[in-house]
């Protein structure tokens, strides 16, 4: 099913036409369960990895957080008990869970697994994306493939967010594959996305109010606060879409906005990635698709940035070489 953003509640444009000049197109994911192939585009999905590349692992042992330690096997497992009980008519009693369904989870939490932190772990898979599929990609030349992986651990480096890698490749190039990539022994409960298909769509975005010229952004809040709280607002409405996009701007609304720099040649990066908690925000919100039923979940995918946080991945407009940077939001 083709996923749609309403059209916005008025054109922002006609009221402050200085923000033409500070905008961007962004393309949404959204991501929703369902059984993507290597030859795909996908969030969770299983990546185009050739069998004579070694598959990359976090060696950064020292910054591993032992939060939420589980398995990928204990997740999975998780997942599908919960999505059992939630399916079925309620049992005897009103208890959600069977004695032996909740005896299963209380084992899973009881495991110890923070000694595993303290090895390599294998990256998972976060996200692949097609050049034909998403019209915001930007890669080298000769390249039409991103693919995005993350260590699946909090990193007390990266504000207890994971560590993202960023890989760029010619998926015409690729020759066999690696067709059982390992998975980590241990992993984060919030970190293990669901297989999900995407449905892109390109909207055009409005830079965070705060990054605007301070005229134009006095101007923004004066009418802001004119509005009564059922008006659109340009920051939760009209500037910057939620969810699991490519391309357009970050939200800083937790920390304000910092310098996101190059540690290679300090040059100022620019958004490549964003994973998010959840499709859309809220019951109200208007960047809900006009197709998805009222009541359905904001979280598709399975994976908790934070407390409900997005996690920016930026990188160097000098160098797809240089290592890209994250801040949670």
């Amino acid at each position: 099913m083709v996923r749609a953003t309403p059209p916005r509640p008025l054109d922002i444009t006609a009221l402050f036409p200085e923000l033409r000049e500070h905008s961007a197109t962004a393309t949404r994911l959204h991501p929703r369960p369902g059984a993507p192939t290597v030859r795909d585009s996908s969030v969770g999905g299983p990546l185009l990895w050739p069998a004579d590349e070694v598959w990359p692992v976090c060696d950064d042992a020292g910054a591993h957080e032992p939060y939420g330690l589980t398995t990928p096997a204990v997740l999975r497992r998780r997942r599908e008990i919960l999505a059992t009980a939630e399916a079925r008519e309620s049992l005897p009693g009103g208890d959600f869970l069977t004695t032996e369904e909740r005896a299963e989870l209380d084992a899973a939490d009881a495991l110890d697994l923070d000694d595993l932190i303290e090895d390599s772990i294998p990256l998972v898979p976060v996200a692949q994306l097609y050049r034909q599929d998403v019209p915001d990609y930007v890669g080298p030349d000769g390249t039409d493939l991103l693919q995005v992986l993350w260590c699946p651990v909090d990193h007390s480096d990266r504000h207890y967010s994971p560590r993202v890698f960023l890989h760029w490749r010619d998926s015409s190039a690729v020759g066999p594959l690696l067709e059982a990539p390992p998975e980590p022994q241990v992993i984060s409960d919030m970190y293990l996305p669901v297989p999900c298909v995407v449905h892109p769509e390109q909207v055009r975005e409005y830079q965070y109010a705060d990054l605007l010229p301070d005229d134009l952004r006095e101007r923004l809040d004066e009418w802001d606060d004119d509005e009564d709280d059922d008006r659109p607002h340009y920051q939760a409405d009209l500037s910057l879409a939620p969810g699991w996009k490519v391309g357009g701007y970050a939200n800083w609304s937790l920390t304000d906005p910092y310098p996101m720099d190059c540690a290679t040649c300090g040059t100022a990066m620019t958004l490549v990635f964003t994973a998010d908690s959840g499709d859309w925000n809220g019951m109200r919100c208007s960047w809900r698709p006009s197709e998805e039923d009222p009541t359905a979940s904001p979280d598709t995918v399975g994976v908790q940035i934070g407390r409900g946080y997005a996690l920016y991945t930026f990188r160097c407009p000098e160098s797809f070489e240089h290592p890209p940077a994250t801040a949670m939001q």
